[in-house]
């Protein structure tokens, strides 16, 4: 893998991590979320990156509160990538849609329009859903079983491309002279008349000048990986350690193989939270504050709305294993956790602690306080239950660290390229854009944005992912 990789920024106004919203000066307001999204397009583009991601939920609740906060209130994707079409020039627009409870010709129509408006940065993430409460916005009783929403979903991919098909390369003709502004030979229908889906066409939106626009996919189970290895350009994993996103890369290639497609035209990208400053123990400090800031239940318990059970010491205790009658389990929140009590969490403990200091730079206590003459701040019991019950795959360090984490799994063949999510907005996201970016081109990891004459090296979001155009068939 010696390519550049594919490095796109999944966008997150109110931040990524679920306290991330609660540091000092970052954005938590959604009605300003017009400024941000400028902002955040504009560090992306001036860095160089090739794509801005914006998923989606169909519903919100307040549990949201404090397991996604960023769930809550949220600009519709396509909205925001329509939005954001007309203050970039470069950069690709990827917006999640939702097959189960999306219309494909509205859908074809908006995204061809994006691509033509765009010059062809058009991107779609397609998903089945994973929210029943959905179902009743959406005016259904319960959410589709996974048979039917894969079914749908494969169904919705053949009518996108169908329809964006609908117009062939050179049916626009525009003669003056003689009176002909198309040829209507080239003006084709969908036809499609599936299981879930029906769609006539043709589409009445121009040829995408990406043809067929890149389509996204994530998921784990066999039906979303056959999607993923069959339909979709890009394919999202979630895989914590470098060792499962070898293997979940190398079962997707296998998967497209086997279908008759070549592996290399699908591209296999990872999520990645790095927090990024300018040397690595205040890239750990803003780690530790991130963990202090999340919500815990003082005092074992809360009355608060829908408030998760999982932030109390009891809690961590009862995962750990830690015997019912432990005096651990009534260790306050900001008590410094001592080498003698970890020798009693177990190995889970044990991987748990040594996880929380390293990505905080945090130190043990010897005793029932500090130890002298260590680094760093002391490691609490605050520090380990927020980690547990809010855990994130944190890459912490200057721009070196990071990119030595993007080279390390580019050269194992983990990833393709990788989703940048900042833990709060905008300063995390300008630390990783104005600093990691850099020093990711120098080594060449990042995609540089011109040639030896000065030319854009990439006019389209297909050329940025270096996945194979389609032709008419």
């Amino acid at each position: 893998m010696t390519d550049p990789l594919i490095i796109g920024a999944m966008v997150r106004t109110l931040g990524a991590y679920p306290s991330g919203w609660r540091h000092p000066g970052a954005h938590r307001d959604p009605a300003a979320d017009a400024d941000i999204l400028r902002h955040i397009a504009q560090e992306g583009e001036d860095a160089g990156l090739d794509y801005l991601f914006f998923g989606d939920w169909l519903a919100t609740g307040p549990d949201l509160e404090f397991r996604d906060p960023y769930l809550l209130a949220r600009i519709d994707p396509v909205s925001a990538v329509l939005f954001l079409a007309g203050v970039t020039s470069r950069i690709g627009l990827i917006a999640t849609v939702n097959t189960t409870y999306a219309d494909p010709y509205t859908t074809a129509r908006s995204l061809a329009s994006l691509d033509v408006l765009t010059r062809g940065r058009a991107g779609v993430n397609l998903v089945t859903g994973a929210e029943p409460r959905a179902a009743g916005n959406h005016g259904r009783d319960a959410h589709a079983d996974n048979e039917s929403r894969y079914g749908r979903a494969e169904e919705f991919v053949e009518a996108l491309r169908r329809l964006w098909d609908s117009w062939a390369e050179d049916a626009w003709v525009a003669d003056a002279e003689r009176g002909v502004l198309i040829d209507p030979e080239g003006l084709r229908s969908a036809d499609l008349r599936g299981e879930h889906l029906r769609v006539s066409g043709p589409l009445n939106v121009a040829r995408p000048p990406q043809g067929r626009i890149p389509i996204v996919h994530a998921g784990t189970s066999p039906r979303s990986r056959a999607l993923a290895a069959t339909a979709a350009d890009l394919a999202l994993i979630a895989a914590p350690t470098i060792a499962e996103a070898i293997a979940t890369r190398r079962t997707l290639r296998d998967i497209a193989a086997e279908a008759g497609r070549s592996p290399d035209a699908l591209k296999v990208i990872a999520p990645v939270l790095p927090v990024v400053a300018d040397t690595d123990a205040a890239a750990h400090r803003i780690v530790e504050r991130l963990l202090a800031l999340v919500p815990l239940a003082e005092g074992h318990h809360s009355a608060r709305t829908a408030f998760p059970q999982n932030r109390t010491v009891d809690a961590l205790a009862d995962a750990l294993e830690v015997p019912a009658d432990d005096e651990l389990r009534t260790a306050a929140f900001d008590q410094p956790v001592t080498r003698a009590e970890e020798a009693r969490l177990g190995e889970r403990g044990a991987a748990l602690i040594e996880r929380v200091a390293r990505i905080a730079g945090l130190r043990m206590a010897e005793g029932g306080t500090a130890g002298a003459g260590s680094a760093g701040a002391a490691l609490t019991w605050r520090h380990l239950v927020a980690a547990h019950a809010v855990p994130a795959a944190f890459v912490v360090g200057d721009a070196g660290t990071i990119a030595d984490h993007f080279e390390r799994w580019r050269d194992h063949e983990a990833a393709d390229g990788f989703n940048v999510l900042s833990a709060f907005q905008p300063s995390q996201f300008e630390a990783f854009t104005r600093t990691a970016a850099p020093e990711l081109r120098r080594r060449g990891l990042l995609r540089d944005e011109g040639d030896a004459g000065g030319k854009p090296s990439a006019t389209t979001l297909r050329d940025r992912l270096r996945v194979s155009s389609y032709v008419d068939a």
